[in-house]
């Protein structure tokens, strides 16, 4: 939008001119020009440059700095303009260079909130979802196309649990050891936008078989103080508050972020369970309730030191604490041949589970005189401590049998985390870059699961299920990359090879399973503008999925005592080779891109089923032959009125997967689909209106399926206070429809299960912001909205 001139001042001449230029001194049309005043860097007012790069406006008498921003080009701050009454002031002409990563950048839309598409990833801007208000991480990258985040937590891309997930660009302690409740735990008023990098640049870390997701965190460098609160209220219990600020004083930049959330959250379960094998047959049914939540919080603090233009110096601090308190009561009715019961089972759990994650990161940035040259070098450690202990009471009745015993376990997990990442970029030619760096990564994590029985004849342990499990992880990468322009095709070529040393060992058993290997990851990406409204993009990379420590613990937990799981210590590395084909066409009021996809893996990870006489089910990770992957992905945006935008998205996607495990042969073909729909009115005074919908078709495994599951989010907003206010209210899941369904379907056992993690919630949230705007997202591109920021 353009800013409103007060009462008068329409009428007067402008009396501040300039022109914007870029570096071969063309005309920028429609760059934005902020005008700040330099005592509180409140913004003054503000406007665009015309189609011949010209701006003027009338600014009252005083002492501004000017910042100017434009699609794909470095912003530029323009200091000390003095404003004297009655007098013209003519600047000279601004120019824009491109910046870092304009090799890289295909299109950037008008709105924060949408996608960017660039060589090599695709990046969308949160901040404008009005379901995304008051939730947590894992919410929002549900809510992110090609995403999906079951209800355990566990987030998938393209169908793959095999993702990388980092913050910032690095792995973190708040994603990291295969913590799924970790995402949970972090509020969502924190994130700034979510890279999705589907086929990776060898700059990138080779884990993830279908690519990375990038949480990038919010920091403002905005002069002067500004920043924005947060209040959120909801049902079932969710209570949280935040802030995050940003203060500016020339060559100093501090920022932080914290919040604090108190959720209890209730969930059910069912499932029926038919054996029937060559010895005996039974048949039980299990019913499942819980509430899980407590208090939890996480903090980020850090500073950005200017020694000079050239010379940065970035420290943060990241601090992660929560203390839950878990109840499950879990009933089991078992049945004989004839369908009649014949005992009953009831198990209480009480489980209390406290962590503690510190996580501090240094990062140097070295720009050299000659544009686009550049060094940067990241040093970080992470400390994870977490402790779980459960008490648990079972209460069995039946066939004159009154049975109570006592269950306890103890469940700590300590990790250590240093690395050590340094990055070069060199121009070459014209248009052209040259990258290489290096990267070394030491992880040791320490394991301890005890269980105790007590069966009225005092507490034992239950050594099959006990045992302390160290597991030492090196990594040691290597990369270079270059890429160049000529005429509309830009194209990146890159080589990274990387070193894993990783040792699991049972302390108890005195159990080593030591692992070594040096692999390649070549990676290409190529881009061509047909013209100015259509792109081409075609990409191939290589990828390597490393067992997670999770995956490798061979002991099983306790929590059900007839449904076990655990890892496996034998399972080898997964490694695709991905390849997609990309096309973008913007439209005068959107967009649409549509990729072509296409990945072939070796050694899939499937969580097979295996079920004894006795009723017990277990289920552990195998590695399972090949699989080939074949997909097609729209996402359409568009401003059907000014009052009506919408975005559609869907991935459409066939696996075929073949192997063999212990002689017995587990193969599936699934066709399926996820797809999500979200429509945004601008209402009068203000109000902002959202519905939003998600669909996952159902999808064949090697034994069984997931059945199809959907939901429906809405919420609608109004500003406050002059705009720096706005209360959102949502509902999410509004038909309560958010349920894993799935069929377990072997040679002797059929299941039907059902589970909801969380019930429907309502969200009433509060933000104010300070010295900040709000973007109303209805300006065209490259238009001033006001704001440096979309808080």
């Amino acid at each position: 939008m353009l800013f409103a001139q007060r009462d008068g001042e329409s009428e007067l001449p402008p009396n501040l001119k300039g022109r914007v230029v870029d570096a071969n001194a063309k005309p920028v049309p429609y760059a934005s020009i902020g005008i700040f005043n330099i005592a509180d860097s409140s913004l003054a007012t503000g406007t665009v440059s015309n189609d011949i790069g010209v701006y003027s406006i009338r600014v009252r008498p005083g002492n501004y700095y000017i910042e100017v921003s434009f699609l794909s080009y470095e912003n530029q701050i323009i200091e000390n303009i003095s404003i004297q009454p009655r007098e013209l002031t003519e600047l000279e002409d601004i120019v824009l260079t491109p910046n870092s990563e304009l090799l890289e950048a295909v299109d950037i839309t008008a709105e924060k909130s949408t996608v960017e598409l660039q060589l090599d990833k695709r990046v969308f801007n949160v901040g404008k979802d009005l379901s995304n208000t008051g939730g947590n991480a894992a919410e929002i990258l549900s809510n992110v196309p090609s995403v999906e985040v079951d209800i355990e937590g566990n987030v998938s891309l393209r169908g793959s649990e095999n993702v990388r997930i980092l913050i910032d660009g690095r792995p973190s302690g708040l994603t990291g050891a295969g913590n799924s409740d970790a995402l949970r735990m972090m509020q969502g008023n924190l994130i700034d936008k979510i890279e999705v990098i589907t086929n990776p640049s060898s700059r990138y870390d080779a884990e993830g078989e279908v690519g990375i997701i990038n949480i990038v965190l919010k920091k403002e460098k905005k002069k002067g103080l500004n920043g924005a609160f947060e209040l959120t209220a909801g049902y079932p219990e969710n209570f949280g508050a935040s802030f995050s600020l940003n203060y500016r004083r020339k060559w100093i930049n501090f920022f932080a972020n914290s919040g604090i959330t108190y959720r209890s959250s209730p969930g059910y379960g069912y499932s029926f369970n038919d054996y029937n094998g060559p010895d005996t047959s039974y048949f039980f049914e299990n019913d499942r309730s819980q509430k899980r939540g407590g208090l939890s919080s996480v903090s980020r603090f850090g500073t950005d030191i200017y020694f000079n233009e050239n010379n940065i110096l970035t420290t943060a601090l990241l601090v992660k604490f929560s203390d839950a308190n878990n109840l499950a009561t879990i009933g089991y009715s078992d049945f004989d041949s004839n369908r009649e019961l014949f005992s009953s089972t009831l198990r209480d759990e009480k489980e209390n589970e406290i962590s503690m994650d510190l996580e501090a990161a240094v990062t140097y940035e070295k720009k050299f005189k000659q544009k686009g040259r550049s060094w940067t070098t990241n040093f970080s450690v992470n400390q994870n401590d977490d402790s779980e202990k459960s008490t648990l009471t079972q209460t069995t009745k039946g066939n004159n049998l009154n049975q109570v015993s006592y269950q306890r376990s103890n469940n700590t997990e300590d990790q250590r985390t240093y690395s050590l990442q340094s990055d070069y970029i060199h121009p070459v030619f014209e248009d052209g870059r040259f990258e290489a760096g290096f990267k070394g990564s030491i992880r040791e994590i320490s394991n301890v699961y005890n269980v105790e029985l007590d069966d009225g004849n005092g507490w034992y342990t239950l050594n099959q299920f006990s045992n302390e499990l160290v597991y030492n992880e090196n990594i040691y990468a290597a990369y270079s990359m270059f890429s160049n322009k000529l005429s509309d095709l830009t194209y990146q070529f890159g080589l990274r090879s990387e070193y894993t040393d990783i040792e699991t060992r049972l302390v108890a058993t005195n159990v080593s399973n030591p692992r070594q290997y040096l692999n390649f990851f070549p990676s290409a990406h190529f881009s061509y503008e047909l013209n100015s409204t259509n792109s081409l993009q075609l990409s191939y990379s290589r990828r390597i999925s490393r067992p997670s420590f999770r995956e490798l613990i061979p002991f099983f937990s306790y929590t059900d005592p007839r449904n076990f799981y655990s890892g496996n210590p034998d399972l080898n590395p997964e490694f695709s080779d991905s390849y997609e084909l990309g096309y973008l066409r913007k439209l005068e009021k959107g967009s649409i891109l549509s990729s072509i996809y296409y990945r072939h893996t070796t050694n899939p990870t499937e969580r097979i089923t295996v079920t004894d006489s006795a009723g017990l089910i277990q289920r552990f990770p195998v590695n399972l032959g090949t699989q080939d992957a074949y997909g097609v992905e729209f996402t359409f945006q568009y401003e059907l009125y000014k009052w009506w935008r919408t975005n559609l998205s869907a991935n459409i996607y066939q696996a075929n997967r073949q192997g063999e495990y212990q002689d017995r042969l587990y193969s599936s073909k699934t066709f399926t689909a996820t797809s999500r729909g979200m429509f945004i009115f601008k209402l009068p005074q203000s109000v902002d209106l959202q519905v939003s919908g998600n669909y996952q078709a159902p999808r064949i495994s090697t034994q069984g399926k997931v059945l199809a599951m959907y939901s429906f989010d809405a919420g609608i907003s109004k500003d406050l206070f002059k705009g720096n206010g706005t209360l959102t209210f949502s509902a999410k899941d509004l038909l309560n429809s958010r349920k894993r369904r799935w069929i377990v379907d072997t040679e002797f056992l059929y299941s039907e299960s059902e589970f909801q993690w969380r019930v429907r919630q309502f969200l009433l949230v509060f933000t104010y912001r300070l010295n900040q705007k709000k973007s109303n997202g209805r300006g065209r591109s490259g238009e001033f909205d006001g704001s440096s920021d979309d808080m």
